[in-house]
Order: C-alpha cells, then structure tokens, then sequence
C-alpha cells in the first residue's frame, strides 16, 4: 500500500513537472516569436541595420515558409519519433534563432551578411514554431481532456503573455544600450527549459494511441479546411497588427519608438487578458457566442485605426488594445474546437491549423511591405483592408459554430 502510494505520488509530481514545464514552454515561446516584430525600429533605423519596409518584411519570409512545413512534416515526426522528440527539436530550433539574432548584431555592418543572418535567423524561428506550439497545444488537449478548451486557452494565454513582454524588455534593453539583451534573455530561458524536459516523460496515452493507430497519411475532411480558412484569415489580420502596428504608429501618427513600442505591448497584452477573461466567463459566455462576436470586435478595431488622424499616437494605443481583445481567443478556440470535432485527426488538427496561420502570417508579414513601398498604399489603408478579412471571419465563425451547436446545415 505504501509502495503504491510512493508510486502515485510520483507520478503526481511527474505530471505537475510536465505541465509546468509545457505552459512555461508557451510563454518562452512568445517571447521568441515577437522577439523580430519588437525590434521592428532596430531593423528600419539608419543607426542599427537600415532595412526599408520591403526588406524588413521579407525578413519574415523564411519564417513563414518554414513555420508552414514543420507542424505539416511534424504529424509525420511524431509517429515516427515520438511528441517529446519533436517539441525537443522545436525548442533547440528557437535557441538557434536567438543565436544567430544575436550574432547578427557583431556583422551588421557588413548589410548582405547580417540580413542573411536575419534570414537564417527568422527560418530557425519558424520551425521552432512550428514544431513547438502544435506539440503544446496537443499536451494541454491531453492533460486537461475535461476542459480543453479552457486548458488551451490558458495555454495561449501564456504564450500571449511573452508576446506582450516581448517590446518591453525591448524597449528596456535599447534604453541600456544592448538591443540585443532580449535574444540573450530567450537563449537562456530555452536552455532552461531544454535541460528540464529532458528527464520529463512528456507522453500522452491518446496521443501514442493515435499514432500507433495511424501508419499512414489521413485524409482531411472538409470540415477541417473551415477551420484552416480561418486560421489563415486570423493570421493575416494578427499580423497585421503583430508585425506592422509600431511602423504605423511611428510614421503614420507621430509617435515616438517607446511610444509605438507601448502600442504592441498593449495589443500582445489584451491578446492575453482576452483569453485570460473569456475562459474564467465560460460558464456565463459560452465559447461559441465569444467566437461569433469577436470578428466584429477586431474588424471595428481596424477600421478605427484606419480612421485615426495624425498626431494623436495616444489613439493608436487605445485602438491597438481593442485590437487585441478582438484577436484574444480566436486561434486557441478554432484549435480546441477543430480537435474537438475532429476526433480522429485530433493530433495533427493542431498542426494543420497553426500551418494555416503562419500562411496567413506570411502573407500580412511579407506582402504588406511591397503593398507600402511599392504600391504606394499607406499603412492606414492596410489597415482598413484587413478590416474587411475581419469580417469574413465572422462569416466563417458563424459556419464554425453551427455545427458545435448541434444545427447540421
């Protein structure tokens, strides 16, 4: 009896480590990936790297391309090798993105050098992305199967947290001088997390039940192809603001770099009170209702932003944190909802949708760019636009939700 015991309070302790370490891991992961977008001043200053609007987004070409293959190739890596391998592998890919941000910062000033370095640095990213946050999602699905969709909630919540500290510890190391202190910060944090999930079990009975069950390749029901239309949708217009909302700031209103810097802070923030918010209201506000109404929210947001005058940078904070509430729980919710549905994918729905949203990462990262400089359309207009894909998300969120409430048509 005392052996049993012994044993059940270790595995205890085993499956506390375990999930301590995998929500640990999302708000690392944050960091990481808002780590380039934050220092989005650094790379187009004439003082650091130089890049024009065109160049800064291609920068995130690589990341986009790559952030799409590895959660599509990943589905095959974890039969083949296991899920801890590859969110082992996801992890040491964000430590080589740091490293070579980092080491790009001692060449900069020799230009095609350095922004290959960025190139290779924004690659490294994405397949850490893209191997880590399908491999997190997956763990929270399995270790709270009675509530998944808050577990997954709170997940990204965390991982909304590190995009929302992300500019801040910019802001503060460029204050100190040393930009490059937030990738340094990251480096250690993953190898933290690295030398403490080694000895972590880190495996999930559905999971290996699923694998073994499925030697070959799925096919993916329509179903599936509505959640990743949106996913693709809600990358674009997180995006949007994600990657292009401090540029705004500075050259279309008039702010200041700390300034344009607090206006991410506050969109990655409110990102995240928003998740934190909608899965403690559950019980009054059902997932489906939050996700038929936050399309509009985000699409309003946009379109005030598009509409705000120059000089008033204070506005454009305020937009930017409805913004955030409007984007807060979408992603985590058409992930717990398509793994839900889809049962018998369930460990690659994760992977297939976050694949969609790095597409829809892509084309806002890297097109707006040419749409700015090339086009001549101002960023305000970007703005604008993306409102419109906002509200075909809400269309979409309505065929989404109707099936989950039990209306087949």
């Amino acid at each position: 009896m005392n052996a049993q015991t012994t044993q059940h309070a270790q595995k205890t302790h085993a499956q506390k480590s375990e999930i301590a370490a995998v929500y640990a891991a999302g708000v690392v992961q944050g960091l990481a990936l808002v780590t380039f977008p934050a220092a989005s001043t650094i790379f187009t200053s004439p003082e650091y790297y130089g890049l024009s609007s065109t160049a800064y987004g291609s920068m995130f070409l690589p990341q986009a391309i790559l952030a799409v293959a590895a959660p599509l190739l990943g589905a095959g890596f974890v039969r083949r090798f296991g899920i801890k391998r590859v969110y082992l592998l996801g992890l040491a890919a964000n430590l080589a993105a740091m490293g070579l941000l980092v080491a790009s910062e001692f060449v900069r000033d020799d230009g095609p050098l350095a922004y290959g370095m960025l190139l290779a640095a924004t690659a490294s990213l994405g397949t850490g992305f893209g191997l880590t946050v399908p491999t997190l999602n997956t763990y929270a699905n399995g270790f709270f199967p009675q509530s998944v969709d808050s577990a997954v909630l709170i997940l990204n919540a965390l991982l909304g947290l590190g995009t929302a500290l992300a500019p801040v510890f910019v802001t503060l190391f460029v204050e100190l001088g040393a930009w490059w202190g937030l990738p340094v910060l990251v480096a250690v944090m993953l190898i933290g997390l690295l030398v403490s999930s080694v000895g972590l079990p880190l495996q999930i009975e559905s999971m290996n039940h699923e694998a073994a069950g499925s030697s070959g390749r799925t096919k993916l029901p329509t179903r599936f192809w509505i959640y990743a239309g949106f996913a693709l949708l809600y990358g674009i217009v997180e995006t949007t603001n994600g990657n292009w909302v401090t540029l705004y700031m500075r050259d279309g209103l008039g702010a200041t770099s700390a300034l344009a810097s607090l206006a991410l802070t506050v969109f990655w923030a409110a990102v995240t009170g928003g998740r934190i918010l909608f899965a403690a209201i559950e019980r009054w506000m059902p997932e489906t209702r939050t996700y038929r109404m936050l399309p509009f929210v985000v699409a309003g947001a946009l379109v005030v932003t598009a509409s705000l005058p120059a000089g008033h940078p204070w506005l454009g904070v305020l937009a930017a944190a409805l913004a955030g509430l409007g984007c807060s729980a979408l992603l985590p919710l058409t992930i717990s909802f398509g793994q839900k549905e889809l049962t018998a994918i369930a460990a690659s729905v994760a992977g297939g949708l976050i694949a969609s949203y790095q597409i829809g990462y892509g084309i806002a990262a890297f097109g707006v760019g040419p749409l700015h400089e090339g086009a001549g359309l101002s960023l305000a207009a970007v703005f604008g636009a993306t409102g419109v894909v906002a509200l075909a998300m809400a269309a979409l969120a309505r065929v989404v939700v109707r099936r989950l409430e039990g209306d087949p048509s």
